[in-house]
This record gives C-alpha cells, structure tokens and sequence, in this order.
C-alpha cells in the first residue's frame, strides 16, 4: 500500500479491525498470560512462581501462531486451569486504547463495512464487548475460532472472504501483529496498517514493512 492510512480509511470500502492490540489495550491480556495465570498455576502445582513462568512460556512459545495458541479449551484442558474464568475475575482491567473509541464512534459515520476480526475466543469476545461495548460498532464480528484457522493462516482469509465476500484491494486491514499482517498480504489484502504500541503500558514499535500508526485515531486525523 503506498497511500497513507488515512487516504487509506477513505478509499476502503471495507474496514477490517483486530480487536486486542488494536482497540482494546493488549496489556489486559499480556497480566492475564504473563503474570496471573503463571502466578496461579504455580500455586496450583506449589512451585515457584518463576519456574511455573518459564514452564508456561515454553508450552506458549511452541502453540504460537496456531489455533491453539488462542484456544482457551486447549489452555484449560492442558494446564488443567479455568482460563476463561481467570478473565473473568480481572475483568475490570479490560480498557479501550486511547482514542480507540472515539475512532469506531467516527468510522460509523461513514458509508464503509466495518468488521472485527480477531483471533480471541468467542468467550472473551463476548467478555470484552459486555465490558466495552464495542460490539455495538461492527456489521460483523469474526472469531477465527469459527473458521478452525488462525489469521497467520491462509486457510482463515480464504473462510473469511467465502463468508463475507470481501473485495481484496477495497479492503483496510488494521493489526498490531506482523505474523497475521503478512498473512493478510499473501492473501492478497490490498490495504495493512499495524497498530505500533498495542500495549500502554510498553513503549511503540514500529515496522518498516507496513505502514504504522502508533493508534487507530491517528487515522482519522
């Protein structure tokens, strides 16, 4: 894409949003995976907190990119853990990243499709929106749970378009991951724009191979 996303946002004739990292404040998810399920599952296993960590980062590091990486089941079936019900109990810590509701309030004043697609489980899907209410700003919502497919994969673009018969080059696809971006790209996506600081509590990075905006409200601008 050689426009800049704001060109970009006005050409689309479909927008396509993830959800963690782009909207909503990743650093929810980072406390649930990097702190409080490790934290619980050690004492669970009565181990130290820093080995269940590094236990858990192993069995995280060889699932990622894939389904199960995103598939509570598998976590709670694996660790023997409620995992939807750890997201749950921290509920409160759920958030919009700033300006991020402003920037689904302004896109529905547009004449443009606006679709979330997201890797999260249907639970926490349903979780975030009854916190957050952003349900209430999309024509569709897509879990890649529905497909069997993670985004990193092209099996997913290929179930997402036979189900919502998308336009390739029309379309807008904003993320904060590089892995599912350049899965977009492969599939052909004509428009990617990645969301450089997904977490507020981490410092933005950017990537020289899609254009960035450090948040979504920047497009707007």
């Amino acid at each position: 894409m050689n426009m800049n996303p704001q060109t970009a946002l006005r050409q689309a004739t479909t927008l396509m949003l993830d959800m963690d990292g782009t909207l909503l404040d990743l650093a929810f998810d980072n406390y649930i995976w990097k702190e409080l399920l490790p934290r619980r599952y050690a004492i669970a296993n009565d181990m130290p907190f820093e080995d269940a960590r590094d236990l858990l980062f192993g069995k995280y590091q060889a699932e990622q990119g894939k389904l199960k990486w995103y598939s509570l089941q598998h976590w709670a079936d694996h660790l023997d853990m409620d995992v939807v019900q750890l997201h749950h109990d921290v509920s409160h810590r759920i958030g919009y990243l700033p300006g991020a509701l402003d920037f689904l309030r302004g896109v529905r004043e547009q004449d443009i499709r606006v679709l979330l697609v997201t890797n999260a489980h249907p639970d926490i899907v349903a979780l975030k929106d009854a916190v957050t209410g952003l349900g209430d700003y999309f024509d569709g919502i897509h879990s890649s749970h529905d497909y069997g497919h993670a985004k990193e994969s092209q099996d997913f673009w290929r179930g997402l378009q036979e189900a919502t018969g998308f336009e390739r080059e029309s379309t807008l696809f904003v993320d904060d991951s590089q892995p599912v971006l350049e899965s977009a790209r492969r599939f052909g996506v004509g428009m990617l724009v990645r969301v450089m600081r997904p977490d507020t509590k981490k410092a933005p990075k950017s990537c020289s191979q899609f254009r960035n905006v450090e948040r979504v409200a920047d497009m707007l601008r």
